[in-house]
């Protein structure tokens, strides 16, 4: 089983922390989704022998496209791609794109879940963020949304300057109140050449707290824990029946395929990532050419790799995978170096698993990194 990812690298407007590839300006849009078109159909080999589950609509800001905009795309896919019965079809959305007339559109087709990027309902972290929406429109759409969709998912952002605990359990209580089955919830990043790093370093923003990020982030877990929410990978929480079979499949180390520009692509050996370039990858894809670059994983990578995604989710890192794998020195290697982190109470071992714990959660990439191996001979 398998996925397939399509990039829409088009947003109305650009947010302040985002270091994604897209375009403001939508002139190109129909050639873009001619090349995404022409890019499935020149890569149908590479997923012969695979079946897709998935189908995710990323961006960018996918909820930009218009009914016949997606029916294409996945037609396309159902074209040249064997499909499983019923695939999660996933669209990310921005709130002021989901009106009651777009929202009523996407129902009628073949999108079962939605991912709304709502990230707060206070009008000064959406002006901070310089999100396109404000917080009346977020709750209208979840109002309207949930009228036609079960499946839906919403983003979150912590951690943002001026963000209170208040504040925050508030917003984490409004997404409970409409019975939303998943929660997506990431800290504020300052990415670097952003225009937040920017006004930081001015000194029109503050800096982002790590101490305050931690701690809403434990607030977070409790009180998703406590609606009944499986915490089932570092940034997830769904219920029951609810992950992401998309996500998972990364987390899993599963195939996927990455359509357009700035798309990564995964085969279990290689990975592979398409032109950061609407321009050029339009042209390219005129011409018939899929412009992307591939580097082979060496068993180093691969098990860097399943220690990185491993930890970052509930079912930790196998002992028993990583010998059958990757060696039995990787294994010392892994248990010699975690023995740290499991005396300060951050890893544990159960049941021949490598798992983080409560406390060791928000600290789980840096662990990670103190287990991976380097240059080995």
């Amino acid at each position: 089983m398998s996925g397939i990812y399509i990039h829409i690298p088009f947003c109305k407007q650009a947010c302040h922390y985002c270091d994604f590839h897209f375009s403001t300006s939508l002139k190109k849009k129909d050639d873009l989704l001619n090349a995404l078109v022409k890019e499935l159909e020149l890569r149908k080999d590479e997923f012969k022998n695979q079946t897709v589950e998935t189908i995710y609509f990323g961006g960018g800001t996918p909820s930009l496209l218009t009914k016949d905009e997606i029916e294409l795309i996945i037609n396309s896919v159902y074209k040249n791609y064997k499909v499983i019965e019923n695939p999660e079809i996933t669209l990310e959305a921005n709130p002021d794109d989901l009106s009651k007339e777009q929202i009523n559109s996407l129902a009628n087709t073949e999108i079962n879940r939605l991912s709304i990027g709502i990230q707060s309902f206070f009008e000064d972290d959406l002006k901070l963020m310089n999100r396109a929406h404000n917080a009346k429109e977020a709750k209208q759409c979840l109002d309207e949304a949930t009228k036609h969709f079960q499946n839906i998912s919403v983003d979150l952002i912590y951690g943002i300057p001026g963000l209170s605990n208040e504040r925050w359990i508030e917003n984490i209580e409004t997404v409970l109140s409409y019975n939303i089955p998943h929660i997506s919830s990431y800290a504020l990043t300052v990415e670097p050449k952003t225009a937040l790093e920017t006004f930081i370093k001015k000194g029109v923003i503050k800096n982002v707290d790590d101490d305050l990020a931690q701690e809403q982030f434990h607030i977070l877990i409790e009180k998703l824990e406590t609606a009944g929410f499986v915490h089932y990978e570092l940034s997830n929480f769904g219920k029951p029946e609810y992950f992401s079979k998309n996500n998972s499949a990364y987390w899993l180390g599963k195939p996927y395929l990455g359509i357009g520009p700035s798309a990564h692509s995964f085969n279990g050996n290689e990975r592979g990532w398409n032109v950061r370039n609407n321009s050029k990858y339009i042209k390219s894809l005129e011409q018939k050419i899929v412009p992307i670059e591939t580097e082979t994983l060496s068993i180093t990578d691969k098990y860097n790799e399943y220690v990185m995604t491993g930890l970052r989710t509930v079912w930790g890192v196998s002992l028993e995978k990583v010998e059958q794998d990757f060696g039995q020195q990787y294994k010392n290697y892994l248990l010699e170096h975690s023995q740290k982190h499991i005396n300060e109470h951050l890893l544990y071992l159960d049941n021949n698993k490598l798992l983080v714990t409560k406390k060791g959660k928000f600290l789980s990439d840096g662990i990670a990194s103190d287990l991976f191996k380097i240059n080995l001979s």
